[in-house]
């Protein structure tokens, strides 16, 4: 006889079950301790100013890791992120300061555009079955074309207030807040609540641990892949709108760093290069913890190229991590 058949109480979990997995808490601890210790090294870091300074400076690279942490969910990676976010801003701007198209329209004509890089970069992984890496690749050179050639490589300037007041700021508890901050978070929460709470989801989770087994349960894989490139497209596009905000101009040269840091933030936060695991709120604080490396070591004088190099031992790790956590999982 079963245990419930007979009224007996399954065994109480052990304190170290009931602890959330190494990938969620990790993230957390190492923002933790990197601000105990910049907070010996400068009196200005632990200011409520420069903590609004930070997520100012990482509120692009956030919402474009909303997408890649979609994308990477499911085992993919979009290596097309930065500059197909770069396209979408030159297009916006563009097509609101020459053609003289109303701002709104302007943005969903840009947003539109990097959507549509999201839908071709789907259908190549899913009807023609192109690795991601590869697809994304060939797409990134076809963004940064596209976007020198759109632009003639001038930066796009006058641009209309609609455009830009997601950079201005509101006074929150004696520190500035910007607006896109809240927009970045309020995406988070609310990309957090339909991947948990809903069935579409979960799907996504279920895609990157196990493709063929989903498949078999009936649910459409395929479609659920080119869903998540699209809405991954969806977000480059906010973070392109962002990115303009925050520069006040369009900027055919944006977005050649942001892949990078994307993935970086993602994998910081937690979440597997293998697919299937990870918390969309850990690439949030994966991209805080970017920000506050550079921020911390900036205010210590650092050069900047021992940023790079901490950030580069850092990923490393990360992934590190992650495999042999997997490794034990077996």
């Amino acid at each position: 006889m079963s245990a419930t058949s007979t009224g007996a109480v399954p065994p109480a979990q052990t304190w170290k079950e009931k602890l959330p997995p190494i990938s969620t808490l990790g993230p957390f601890f190492a923002l933790l301790l990197a601000c105990v210790f910049f907070a010996t090294q400068s009196d200005r870091f632990l200011s409520s100013e420069n903590f609004s300074l930070v997520l100012q400076q990482v509120m692009v690279v956030g919402v474009i890791a909303i997408g890649q942490t979609l994308i990477i969910l499911t085992a993919g990676i979009d290596l097309s992120c930065g500059m197909v976010m770069a396209l979408g801003g030159i297009v916006m701007t563009k097509l609101a300061v020459e053609v003289g198209l109303p701002a709104p329209l302007a943005i969903l004509c840009g947003v539109g555009v990097t959507a549509l890089f999201g839908l071709v970069n789907g259908l190549l992984v899913t009807r023609i079955k192109l690795p991601p890496f590869i697809v994304t690749l060939g797409t990134l050179n076809i963004a940064f074309a596209v976007t020198q050639l759109y632009s003639n490589a001038q930066t796009v300037t006058n641009l209309p207030p609609a455009m830009t007041w997601l950079g201005s700021t509101f006074n929150f508890g004696g520190t500035s807040v910007a607006l896109g901050v809240v927009l970045m978070l309020m995406l988070y929460f609310g990309v957090w609540f339909w991947l948990r709470e809903t069935a579409a989801g979960r799907h996504v989770y279920a895609v990157g641990n196990n493709p063929e087994a989903t498949r078999l349960t009936g649910i459409a894989t395929e479609r659920v892949l080119l869903g998540v490139y699209v809405l991954a497209g969806v977000f480059y596009g906010i973070a392109a709108l962002l990115s303009v905000a925050r520069t006040e101009v369009g900027d055919p040269n944006a977005g050649q760093t942001e892949n990078l840091d994307a993935i970086t933030a993602v994998v910081l936060g937690g979440t597997s290069l293998f697919g299937g695991r990870g918390v969309i709120l850990g690439s949030l604080i994966g991209a805080v913890i970017v920000g506050v490396l550079r921020n911390g070591l900036t205010l210590m004088g650092t050069p900047s190229v021992y940023q790079v190099l901490i950030t580069g031992i850092l990923v490393i790790l990360a992934v590190a991590v992650d495999q042999l956590s997997r490794r034990g999982g077996r």
